[in-house]
């Protein structure tokens, strides 16, 4: 991975000595020099400035007091030639009166003469380290605008006075404004969209003590649209370290291709239900009319194969669920349904759910939650989706006898969930495939055991639509534990 330390380009600072003097100049070079500088040397103002237009320096080390043009000038001149170079005072005259007044025109620090190689290279280096500084801002500046101005989303950050600081051109698009930018101006002046003013002035105005995202979905039909536009309204406040309101990030994202697949998935969820499941239901209360005696005596042999046609019957179904679910999933549609969520209720309500079951199989179910977690902004369906799964897994997979442990801690900013069991364990070569879609582990001890191998792809889906991982941690023979991380919202 690259990191923002390793992309910044190596350059060597470029220094411009200016003085009347030539013993200062040649012994401010071979000092400067000897730290890696590269130094050019000017005699007199009108030099160093006819230099600036083609050249531009960092630092220019400047005597205040020179014949035909003062230090003053030409600090005057080189600030409205070159804003971004930092000026050092070099005089003889170092009053406080003149500290003053370099500092008035723009000189980032005054040495005062004689003055030792060391308070040279000190000064130099400070005012080096300040424009490097500098470069990291306008650097971090231009890569955020550029990355702004090219993603599909729509983003507008609005200051605490309700005005745009920043809106990239997809937002424009999405709420069909013309114009190239608004940055300045207010939002009531250019959204002719009520519900998001709203939205952002809702947001604008949430308590310190509360923190959420607002999201919703809103259709524009007409307005000089050719075709209905479906958009996916998020806000957000951000906060200074008091937790004042600095102002508000809206981000639009567009949903028209979504609803459409949605509406198409609802016509198929339509006809799976009528043409797939309603006649395997069907089939399986026969079955179970059957082996309930009903229709006449069984034989052992009889009632064996039913049981297992039965039981294929209801993987089946199982299984056209979980697609569905999947479908649903992938579709990016469940990320709009969020809300804070405490998981440390949803833990202990999916263990108390799952312990008849564990109990059953003999297999102590344990948790290990502290009453209070910190919150996290998340769809509550598909949490409880996650820990069902991977509980379910857990108590299938160990065997009887065995143990399973629930934990869950946060660690920096992230919320930590760990499913621990010590059962049959999962060999290296398929810890690579077991989030793959219909990938179920093959070999003597998991031959009986019944799934559809969708769970685990569901479950990294979900996790990965709320910007959440899953790892394994596993040995053949020893056990799994599943680690799921959650972002935990801002305190």
């Amino acid at each position: 991975m690259i990191i923002e330390g390793e992309v910044q380009t190596h350059y060597t600072p470029r220094i411009l000595v200016v003085d009347d003097k030539a013993r200062i100049r040649e012994a401010c070079k071979s000092v400067l020099e000897e730290c890696g500088y590269e130094v050019s040397l000017a005699s007199n103002g009108l030099e160093a400035l006819a230099s600036i237009p083609a050249e531009h320096y960092d630092i220019i080390l400047l005597d205040l007091m020179m014949p035909e043009m003062s230090g003053f000038e030409v600090l005057a001149k080189v600030k409205s030639l070159d804003p971004d170079t930092v000026v050092i005072v070099i005089t003889g005259y170092a009053t406080l009166e003149h500290s003053v007044d370099a500092m008035k025109k723009g000189a980032f620090d005054f040495i005062p003469k004689p003055f030792t190689p060391d308070h040279l290279r000190v000064t130099v280096a400070k005012a080096i380290e300040y424009t490097r500084a500098l470069w990291d801002i306008a650097d971090t500046r231009s890569r955020l605008r550029t990355m702004v101005n090219h993603i599909s989303d729509g983003v507008m950050c609005t200051n605490h006075q309700n005005k745009v600081a920043l809106a990239n051109p997809a937002f424009l698009r999405m709420i069909g404004c013309q114009a190239s930018s608004m940055i300045g101006r207010g939002v009531e002046e250019f959204i002719n969209i009520p519900r998001i003013r709203e939205m952002i002035s809702q947001s604008l105005n949430m308590p310190e003590s509360e923190f959420s995202e607002l999201t919703e979905e809103i259709t524009l039909n007409g307005q000089n649209r050719p075709e209905e536009l479906v958009l996916s309204i998020r806000c957000a406040p951000f906060r200074a370290r008091n937790g004042r309101n600095l102002g508000v990030i809206t981000v639009l994202h567009d949903i028209t291709a979504l609803k459409r697949m949605d509406r198409m998935k609802s016509q198929f969820v339509s006809t799976v239900s009528h043409e797939i499941q309603s006649p395997m239901n069907s089939v399986m209360m026969q079955i179970q009319v059957i082996l309930d005696g009903l229709a006449g005596d069984l034989t052992e042999k009889q009632r064996s194969i039913l049981t297992r046609a039965s039981q294929k019957i209801n993987n089946l179904a199982r299984m056209a669920s979980e697609l569905l679910d999947l479908a649903r999933i992938e579709s990016g549609l469940i990320s709009l349904e969020r809300e804070p969520v405490d998981m440390s209720a949803i833990i202990r309500d999916q263990v108390a759910f799952h312990l008849p079951k564990a109990e059953s199989e003999s297999i102590r179910l344990e948790i290990d939650v502290p009453e209070m977690l910190p919150p996290i902004l998340a769809n509550r369906r598909n949490m409880e989706e996650v820990l069902s799964n991977l509980i379910t897994n857990a108590i299938k997979y160990s065997p009887d006898g065995g143990q399973v442990l629930v934990s869950a801690f946060a660690e920096n900013d992230s919320l930590c969930i760990r499913v621990k069991d010590r059962g049959l364990g999962i060999s290296p070569e398929d810890l690579k495939l077991i989030f793959k879609q219909f990938y179920r582990i093959k070999n003597e001890k998991t031959r009986y055991i019944n799934g559809t191998g969708l769970g685990l792809a569901i479950v990294k889906s979900i996790l990965e639509s709320h910007q959440g991982r899953i790892k394994v941690e596993s040995q053949p023979g020893e056990g799994s534990t599943f680690i799921v991380f959650l972002p935990v919202l801002p305190a």
